[in-house]
């Protein structure tokens, strides 16, 4: 399956939270827990329970979509553990958006 091509016009806050809360949606339903609230303040950890095999398949899913053009495990790579604690999908949305618009700009 081949990422979709990009369109600046697509990739804004709102169509990548749309994107990302369909992704763990995926991931979630794994534990029967997809009908859960998720916006831009959702933490991973405290509010989602995510374990850490659940970013790896979540960055599996940011990859299929949008390529290597994210990659979740740099972003993770470059925070401090209290930092990954209390990621937000706000943060990982705002790092979506950026890396496409730096990969559409480059």
């Amino acid at each position: 399956m081949n990422p979709t091509p990009p369109d600046p016009a697509r990739h804004t806050a709102d169509t990548v939270l749309a994107d990302v809360t369909g992704m763990l949606r995926t991931v979630l339903a794994e534990y029967g827990d997809d009908d859960v609230a998720i916006g831009m303040a959702t933490s991973f950890n405290r509010d989602l329970e995510l374990e850490s095999i659940d970013l790896v398949t979540l960055a599996g899913l940011l990859e299929e979509r949008y390529g290597e053009r994210v990659n979740l495990a740099e972003f993770l790579a470059g925070m401090e553990f209290d930092e990954i604690i209390e990621l937000t999908v706000g943060r990982l949305v705002d790092h979506v958006v950026r890396s496409l618009t730096t990969a559409q700009a480059g």
